[in-house]
């Protein structure tokens, strides 16, 4: 009697797996979310300061005639 029992459990971890690939695979595409706004937010972090310093530099370029 013990072998069809494993063969029961057997059967019933096999959707258990499926379900836990499938909540990793969630976690993973959320973590992937999560690096990307953080990727978009500190380079907008970067890039506004870097186009202040250049939008002075270019005043300071200018002839002052103009």
């Amino acid at each position: 009697m013990d072998p069809p029992m494993r063969k029961e459990n057997s059967k019933v971890k096999q959707p258990v797996s499926k379900v836990e690939k499938a909540k990793q695979k969630s976690a993973q595409q959320e973590l992937k979310q999560r690096q990307r706004a953080e990727i978009y937010d500190l380079n907008r972090v970067m890039t506004e300061p870097e186009q202040q310093e250049f939008d002075e530099f270019c005043k300071q370029m200018q002839p002052s005639g103009e």
